[in-house]
């Protein structure tokens, strides 16, 4: 007859139960059904061998990582050699344990035979409901305490991230910058608009949206601007051809006056439009900065902003990055794809990525060609992107560079490198790359280091000086 014994995980601790009646049990798992809800048919069935209460909340952190892993953690190796029979009756045994990882390991380290189907989990179920009625000194509320400290210092752990290396930013950068651009725009026009009432000849000449609006905000009173104020204009133009074609249409101008409360205006609202297109550039600098922390292959391979709206379009790189190079091709082109299966025509051959500048250079009968060859290289870059702990663009430039020449061989049959060749390259460089920037990171942290022991010594210096001027004091009092 085997003895069966069940080990259970709890958030405060290790407990081993011995099973009676194994043999009866085992043949009628209907009666250990039924037997789980009640605690007092239940208590008959299960008796505590052992517990084991964790140390602190950080040692049930260790022990849950290592269990969730399929490990044996030290505490956990201790309490079994502890309590489980002597070695020359494991044989006879049987351990019930949650996981089958943890039952091959246990099973290498002691020679135990390990289950986990048939009764087991029922058992486990019954010891999962009735447990603080089964250890003494354990109440419902220090459970709860324990298995909600523990839940969210697991959820902590596993969800921790590099704070540089969030793509969220990312993708609300780029949505903003979509946003900006159609504002920019629906503005620009509103301005010209509005000033070409007064001067309608500037719009002919001016032609950049921003240039316009710094021009206007110069200007405003075409009639007070005098030929002194030909540097500034020029200055903002950056051409003296149209700084003399305004100066020229400005004596035969058909516009109309304004008055004094609509220049004003008009100069106001030339000022937002030129701040926004301030804070668009500011903005289009932080994307590249941030693509360069998160994405730096992908957004070398293909750009900032084509990566960028793939990143939000998939919903984080993680998403992306699971994506065949089939999906990625098509991303955004949704509509398209959908519509010619349903009327049965041609596919669509790119989405997004058609606004990458490799698609632009290939000839029309190759772009769906180089179009599938891109988010091949797309895929590769977002998944070394996503799982890689030190981000390089070692990767993203090479993977470009196999792009340009798959162009060539499609214009000049040129044949190109070969794969193998390419990445054991780019293997090589991005070692010796991580090997300068961990170099680098260790000096920094020996820099901040020193520093923080410094004004620690300082602060102590200044703590101990006020002490003995506060002591000298108190002696001059008493004398």
């Amino acid at each position: 007859m085997s003895n069966l014994y069940v080990l259970y995980e709890h958030a405060s601790g290790y407990s081993l139960f011995r099973v009676r009646e194994f043999e009866e049990i085992g043949m009628s798992l209907p009666q250990v059904e039924a037997s789980v809800v009640d605690l007092s048919k239940f208590a008959t069935v299960v008796k505590l061998v052992a517990f084991h209460p964790f140390q602190s909340g950080v040692n049930a952190l260790d022990n849950m990582n290592a269990v969730s892993e399929g490990l044996v953690h030290d505490d956990l190796r201790t309490f079994l050699d502890t309590n489980l029979p002597k070695e020359k009756k494991r044989a006879k045994m049987v351990l019930g344990v949650a996981d089958t990882r943890s039952g091959s390991t246990i099973n290498e380290l002691f020679s135990i035979t390990c289950q986990h189907t048939g009764v087991i989990p029922e058992l486990l179920r019954g010891l999962r409901l009735h447990f603080p009625n089964l250890v003494k000194g354990l109440t419902d509320q220090n459970q709860n305490k324990a298995q909600l400290g523990l839940g969210h210092a697991y959820s902590r752990a596993k969800v921790k991230f590099n704070v540089n290396r969030v793509d969220n930013m990312i993708i609300q950068s780029i949505a903003l910058l979509d946003q900006l651009d159609k504002d920019i725009n629906t503005f620009a026009m509103r301005i010209r608009e509005w000033y070409g009432y007064h001067f309608p000849e500037l719009i002919r000449i001016v032609s950049d949206n921003y240039t316009y609006a710094r021009v206007v905000h110069l200007m405003k009173n075409r009639k007070e601007f005098s030929n002194d104020r030909e540097e500034e204009l020029e200055a903002i133009t950056m051409d003296s051809g149209k700084t003399a074609a305004i100066f020229e249409a400005m004596k035969t101008t058909i516009g109309m006056d304004i008055s004094p409360i609509d220049l004003i205006n008009i100069e106001s609202f030339a000022n937002r439009v030129i701040h926004l297109f301030e804070y668009r550039k500011s903005l289009q600098e932080y994307l590249r900065s941030k693509m360069g922390q998160v994405a730096p292959n992908l957004a070398m391979l293909i750009g900032e902003q084509v990566g960028a709206r793939l990143i939000a379009h998939a919903g984080s790189l993680t998403n992306l990055a699971k994506y065949p190079a089939s999906t990625i091709q098509i991303l955004g082109a949704e509509k398209a794809l959908f519509r010619a299966l349903k009327t049965k025509g041609n596919t669509p051959k790119y989405g997004l990525i058609y606004h990458s500048s490799h698609i632009g250079k290939a000839s029309t009968q190759n772009k769906g060609r180089i179009s599938r060859y891109l988010a091949n290289k797309c895929a590769i870059a977002s998944r070394i992107d996503c799982f890689s702990d030190i981000p390089t663009s070692v990767f993203g430039d090479r993977l470009k560079q196999q792009v340009s020449d798959r162009l060539k061989f499609y214009d000049s049959g040129e044949l190109p490198a070969k794969n193998v060749d390419v990445m054991q390259l780019a293997l090589q460089e991005a070692e010796t790359e991580r090997e300068e920037i961990m170099s680098k990171e260790k000096k920094r942290k020996k820099k901040e280091k020193k520093r923080r022991k410094e004004a620690e010594a300082l602060a102590e210096n200044h703590a101990n000086g006020a002490a003995a001027l506060e002591k000298g004091v108190n002696k001059m009092e008493v004398a």
